[in-house]
């Protein structure tokens, strides 16, 4: 096991990892900006380590100073949390030629997943289904005619990126003319990848993934599904495991076939792999995430399996853990520090901000009262997790729970979350992507 774990990263997974090294009798080392020099966890770590600055890349981005922050700190282990420099392939590679182990998969599926038009190549060739698409597209008029096979309407999605950024639904072949430069531009800008391929845009689809575990010694699992369809801009607003009003059948032979996938190609750590799963009762790949999720706090919940010292363990040489039986029904809610009718960012002090404890809640946040919520860094303010023995008791405890949690200084998306939740349509299972516009 490893001795000290430097955090690259900030918020409420910094202070994740910190507890999880804390249980494991594991050094923790974070590293923090300006605007986050009166975060909670810098007291809960081991250590600390300053990075000049608030900007991120000045900071959390800086893979300079990260490096030379874990050579200073003598840290055997380097844990990227999720954002930033999780997915980057050429820090994890700098980090493993530096000596030090890379808490997360091998580079190399950085690179081979961080590629959506690969990985879907690679997923397709392991017997995993994917919905019509395109390989990377060169010029408008390749695009037209990959659109014309595909079949409109069309999903533009940079290659290069993921979380729903730079998508763009075309419906015609004027409007594909009009957003093919832009899209390339965007794609640029985002992700150093002008790089952009189509999809067949579902109406209306489930987005569900699947947790998966692989040692360094050819062993994969998973860990059951997690429905994400509750989005808005793309964007992921409530997980909740199990799914509801799927085939329990149809989901865990989906996720099987992410396992043997997983390991004919030798993965090893953590790994989500997210599909949409359309109307008609098809799922098809959407892409691979190799590195902790947001919400991996739903299933640790209905599991019980530490999921972040599973990831430190299996990163130093473990064995899989034996695979937990699911119970009950956990459900997540992203509270965000931004207006709830123009879900612009709202920035401001904390003037006051109290997480009640609940029965069967857990929040998970890297702010406390006092703290200023910046303009430089993803406007999340917490994760709240619910979780009971029925889905109804858990959506229950979820609305408790938000209308509990007193903010002042800053305005959050509560009411929009407690208004999801009680919707006929989420109360009902009946959830999807396209949600938000039918409440």
């Amino acid at each position: 096991m490893f001795s000290k774990v430097l955090i690259a990263n900030r918020g409420a997974i910094a202070r994740r990892v910190v507890r999880a090294c804390h249980e494991l009798g594991i050094s923790s080392v974070v590293v923090y900006s300006d605007a986050d020099g009166e975060a909670p966890y810098l007291a809960e770590a081991s250590e600390t380590v300053h990075l000049p600055g608030n900007a991120a890349p000045d900071t959390y981005l800086n893979q300079d100073l990260l490096l030379q922050a874990i050579k200073n700190s003598g840290s055997d282990a380097v844990h990227p949390g999720y954002g930033f420099l999780s997915e980057h392939a050429g820090f994890a590679q700098a980090v493993v030629d530096a000596g030090v182990a890379f808490i997360g998969p091998d580079p190399k599926w950085l690179t081979a997943m961080g590629d959506k038009v690969a990985a879907r190549e690679t997923m397709q060739a392991q017997g995993f289904p994917v919905f019509a698409g395109s390989q990377a597209i060169a010029d408008v008029s390749e695009a037209l005619a990959e659109a014309e096979r595909i079949g409109y309407p069309i999903m533009l999605k940079p290659s290069g990126g993921g979380g729903g950024m730079g998508m763009q639904r075309v419906d015609s072949a004027e409007q594909l003319e009009n957003s093919f430069f832009q899209a390339q531009a965007i794609a640029s800008q985002a992700f150093s990848n002008a790089a952009v391929y189509l999809e067949k845009f579902l109406s209306a689809p489930r987005h569900i993934e699947y947790q998966v575990l692989a040692d360094n010694h050819g062993n994969a699992m998973h860990v059951y599904e997690r429905d994400c369809s509750v989005q808005r801009r793309h964007q992921k607003l409530i997980e909740e495991s199990p799914a509801p009003d799927i085939d329990p059948a149809v989901l865990s032979e989906v996720a099987d076939q992410a396992v043997v996938a997983c390991q004919a190609l030798g993965y090893n750590n953590v790994g989500t792999l997210e599909t949409m799963y359309d109307q008609s009762g098809s799922s098809g790949f959407l892409e691979m995430n190799t590195r902790i999720q947001v919400e991996h706090g739903v299933t640790e919940m209905v599991t019980g399996l530490d999921l972040v010292q599973t990831q430190i363990d299996l990163a130093a040489g473990g064995q899989l853990p034996t695979k937990p039986a699911r119970n009950g029904v956990a459900i997540e809610a992203r509270l965000y520090a931004e207006d709830p009718d123009t879900l612009l960012p709202s920035t401001g002090k904390l003037n006051r901000f109290v997480v009640p404890e609940l029965h069967s809640v857990r929040v998970e946040t890297g702010f406390t009262e006092g703290q200023v919520v910046s303009p430089y860094y993803d406007p999340l303010l917490a994760k709240v997790i619910a979780y009971a023995d029925t889905r109804e008791l858990a959506i229950g405890r979820l609305v408790v729970a938000l209308k509990a949690i007193e903010v002042q200084g800053i305005r959050t998306n509560a009411p929009l979350l407690i208004r999801i939740l009680g919707s006929e349509a989420f109360l009902s299972g009946n959830v999807d992507t396209e949600l938000l516009l039918r409440i």
